[in-house]
């Protein structure tokens, strides 16, 4: 070899080497939007550009784009276990940049009105409790049970004080900013900010409804969006849950089932404005 050559040789495979790297740039990561049921994913699978159903065991998922930019859509079915494997299966799969658990839930202020929405600045687990001791015949009274924070500590949560928490999962920053930005272009009802509760419970007891309000400050109930929040969590994954009150006990409004449908349009609007920020 010419060794006069060999200095601009090397530095001519060194920037062939950059370039080639430079010019294969990593594919964008989805944005996944959440629904446990046909009437909370039916209107979006069918909004997003070029969709491809895929099946993975029970779970549904429909890859495309809104506005060019990936989405997935997932159907979680119905409950916190499974909406946790839903969640878990997206976020090995797909990779997702952020997830929005999206639905229907029941209210559970008399403020809250069929059509209003709710933006998960926090969530939490209704369903995670240690009951006082009673002996038999004593019955069962829920004003004594202690909420249990299961991911606190590797031992016994019935046995660790610390445990006796209510563990809250925050809304992403991002992802409420998105929502709030676009919250003028829902006119069906109200957005607002709120907690929402999720447990494998439907609670239809008024006292325990305004407990759970009183103690945890819980907007609404529903049965998915604590689990998948916790699972994103553990992945890292920015995430927000968004519930459409589709009844409320606590002031008599009853089942609307056009609900669902008008909280993925709006929740349409919120990827749009996320995709935006992600974009710039």
């Amino acid at each position: 070899m010419n060794t006069k050559r060999a200095p601009s040789l090397i530095a001519a495979l060194a920037v062939t080497a950059l370039l080639t790297a430079c010019g294969t740039p990593e594919p964008a990561r989805p944005v996944v939007v959440q629904g446990a049921m046909d009437v909370e994913t039916r209107g979006l699978a069918g909004a997003i550009e070029h969709p491809v159903e895929e099946t993975i065991g029970g779970w549904t998922f429909w890859r495309g784009t809104i506005d060019g930019y990936p989405v997935v859509i997932s159907k979680t079915l119905k409950g916190m276990a499974n909406a946790a494997a839903a969640t878990a299966l997206v976020a090995e799969r797909f990779h997702p940049a952020a997830i929005i658990n999206q639905g229907t839930a029941g209210g559970h202020t008399p403020e809250l009105h069929v059509f209003d929405i709710v933006l998960g600045t926090e969530s939490v687990n209704l369903g995670s409790f240690k009951t006082g001791y009673r002996p038999r015949g004593g019955g069962s009274h829920y004003e004594e049970w202690s909420p249990l924070d299961l991911m606190r500590g590797e031992g016994s949560a019935g046995q660790d004080p610390a445990a006796r928490t209510m563990r809250r999962y925050a809304g992403d920053d991002g992802l409420l900013s998105a929502a709030r930005t676009v919250r003028d272009r829902y006119r069906t009802g109200h957005v607002v900010d709120g907690v929402i509760g999720s447990s494998d419970v439907w609670n239809s007891e008024i006292d325990r409804i305004a407990r759970f309000h009183d103690q945890y400050g819980t907007t609404a109930e529903e049965m998915e969006t604590a689990s998948a929040a916790q699972i994103a969590g553990l992945f890292h994954i920015p995430f927000l849950g968004i519930r459409v009150v589709s009844n409320n006990i606590t002031n008599g409004d009853t089942y609307d089932a056009k609900v669902g449908e008008a909280c993925q349009a709006y929740v349409r609007e919120v990827v749009k404005a996320y995709i935006r920020k992600v974009k710039r």
